[in-house]
């Protein structure tokens, strides 16, 4: 029985773990943390969990217009909804446990470091320490917040995401370093406890990784939350006063607020490791160098998840996860980037897959083609379905990118309600490489925001039922 050592028991390395022992392997996973790493503890789950109270709220809120009578304006308890949050936490951190128990899986609580490709030693929370030595090796140890001068995090006045998810008082004024998507999601949340939330960024739009016509809608629905929005801008000095927090921006603006989170990007753990002593190589940016089966440039070390610096989502982690455990148990399996399915929990959601109008643009003039002869796009708006006037969610699009010639699906965005569920049919079409032709050909339920798919897919060849004929 092959023996596997895992660094890190986040989405990646638990994940890998489950499926290593189920084909056969014993496994030992090092943490040193809780179990579910960042994302669980720290990220996905608990800010899921605050934005579905405010979503809740959003709804109250317009109540009276779809006919139900509340007993006067809401209000939100921020201790009650972190209590609940940990609660979601604790039980789903309790679930991984049980599954290793299950699988017979050992967790060694302590922080690992290669001595060479094959052995570990562990440093545990008491001081001790123990070695590991297993026929093959996952590093799973993920990212973390950065640590930049400027914003000299203190856990009260100057903040990371992780402080974000605890705070048990809704602060009156919250600057927001950074409009990506974590900077977005908190925008959201705390825009909806009534917090007057200002997003610095220093891009020229939120959301610079997304369609652009995406990010501009969002940052229309942001701005309707009351979110002060300033782009192409940067901080220049933080002042930090007993009750405020006064913060210089370079276009010679002031801003004083109570606090201020940092969502400006995470950096790979890769230090301290011992990558050196078993020989990986790291790449400029401190990311662990993989190929497509997640193997390292020494037999029999994979790594996983955000250290290797790909696509930095949990899912992507879960996946690679399974692909480096099969891998080391002598399956052949490689991994593809080219369909991802991504969730973004704003107020609305955004889901997105594939490429963006502008980069499939900018691969048709790299290949000599003109953009506006080999691309065909697809738009249908929420408006349009019967199933988001029913439920008063009338704001979103559903934007499809083709290509004109072969029929394929190159890339799919939506905002709108539901839209990181909503996703995953176009991910599944891209995966199969169905056509535009053969996903819209396909029945949808009604009524449904599904629909709306299946318009945008109609759309692409000018046959949507449901939208206007459009005159030249």
């Amino acid at each position: 029985m092959k023996h596997l050592a895992i660094l890190g028991a986040g989405p990646g390395g638990y994940v890998a773990a489950i499926r290593a022992a189920q084909l056969g392997a014993r496994v030992t996973v090092v943490e040193n943390q809780a179990l579910g790493g960042v994302c669980l503890n720290w990220g996905c789950i608990p800010s899921k969990a605050l934005l579905s109270v405010v979503e809740l709220g959003d709804k109250t809120k317009k109540a009276k217009d779809l006919g139900l009578q509340l007993g006067g304006p809401i209000s939100y308890d921020a201790a009650v909804m972190v209590a609940r949050k940990n609660k979601v936490v604790s039980t789903l951190v309790k679930g991984i446990a049980t599954l290793f128990k299950t699988w017979n899986i050992v967790h060694v609580e302590g922080t690992g470091e290669l001595l060479d490709a094959h052995t570990i030693r562990i440093t545990k929370k008491d001081g001790t320490e123990t070695q590991v030595v297993a026929d093959g090796v996952i590093i799973a140890t993920g990212s973390s917040w950065p640590n930049l001068p400027l914003f000299p995090i203190d856990g009260t006045q100057i903040i990371t995401s992780k402080q974000a998810l605890d705070l048990e008082r809704i602060p009156a004024s919250l600057l927001i370093v950074g409009g990506g998507v974590e900077g977005c999601e908190f925008a959201s949340l705390y825009s909806g406890l009534g917090t007057q939330v200002t997003m610095v960024e220093l891009l020229p739009r939120l959301l610079p990784l997304e369609d652009e016509e995406i990010s501009q809608m969002m940052e229309r629905e942001l701005k309707k939350r009351g979110v002060d929005i300033r782009t192409g801008v940067t901080v220049d000095s933080i002042v930090r006063q007993p009750d405020v927090v006064t913060a210089h921006l370079r276009d010679g603006l002031s801003l004083n607020v109570e606090q201020v989170l940092v969502s400006v990007g995470r950096g790979f753990n890769s230090r301290g490791i011992g990558l050196e002593k078993a020989g990986v190589e790291v790449g400029s940016r401190g990311e662990i160098l993989v190929d497509d089966r997640m193997e390292t440039n020494v037999p029999g070390v994979y790594a996983i998840g955000d250290v290797v610096g790909k696509a930095m989502l949990a899912h992507v982690a879960s996946a690679q996860g399974k692909i480096a455990a099969e891998n080391f148990l002598g399956h052949s399996r490689t991994i593809n980037y080219d369909v991802i399915p991504t969730g973004i929990f704003t107020l609305p959601e955004i889901g997105r897959v594939g490429l963006t109008e502008q980069q499939a643009r900018d691969r048709c003039v790299a290949a000599g083609k003109d953009p506006q002869q080999a691309l065909k796009i697809g738009r249908f708006r929420y408006g349009g379905l019967g199933k988001a006037q029913a439920t008063g969610d009338i704001q979103g699009l559903v934007k499809v990118v083709t290509d004109g010639e072969s029929d394929r699906i190159l890339g799919v965005h939506i905002l709108g309600a539901h839209a990181t569920d909503l996703i995953h049919e176009a991910a599944l079409a891209m995966h199969l490489g169905a056509t535009v032709s053969r996903v819209a050909d396909m029945i949808h339920a009604h009524p449904t925001f599904a629909e709306g798919f299946m318009e945008a897919l109609e759309d692409v060849h000018g046959q949507a039922i449901h939208l206007a004929r459009k005159t030249s």
